[in-house]
């Protein structure tokens, strides 16, 4: 497959492998070796505290909007035009006035085009929902 189909593949939010599944490179990173790869809402973790991979956009939205939090970048790191660092903007945490809201097409289009892995948690080995997240660029050491 060439590079130009596999951006392709990405804009369209299934990271060219269709399916939703983590996006792999040289620099993934050892948790992504054990995480469970997520390919739709449909899909649960197999236990409590288990790491999640996904790329797919309903999983993500629904993930992040479950917790209450919105799409947001960090003000100041923007490239230009395009978004800077991703985030999401949870209730009740700090940062708030660091960060800007963004539409989910915005995110989404930012996160293809960066080639990233949602990497998560659903809950926390006790059970309780688990607000951890971390965005990986499998092919960036420093994403």
């Amino acid at each position: 497959m060439s590079r130009r189909d596999d951006s392709t593949d990405a804009v369209r939010g299934n990271g060219g492998s269709g399916d939703g599944g983590a996006r792999r490179g040289p620099e993934s990173s050892k948790s992504l070796e054990y995480a469970k790869e997520i390919h739709s809402p449909d899909e649960k973790p197999d236990r409590p505290g288990q790491t999640l991979v996904t790329t797919d956009h309903d999983v993500i939205k629904n993930w992040a909007e479950g917790r209450g939090a919105t799409a947001a970048t960090v003000e100041g790191t923007e490239h230009g035009d395009h978004l800077g660092v991703l985030r999401f903007d949870f209730p009740g945490y700090g940062g708030g006035d660091k960060l800007r809201h963004v539409s989910w097409e915005e995110w989404f289009e930012t996160f293809d085009k960066r080639g990233l892995n949602f990497i998560y948690q659903e809950s926390k080995s006790d059970g309780s929902q688990s607000n951890f997240f971390r965005l990986e660029n499998p092919q960036r050491e420093d994403a």
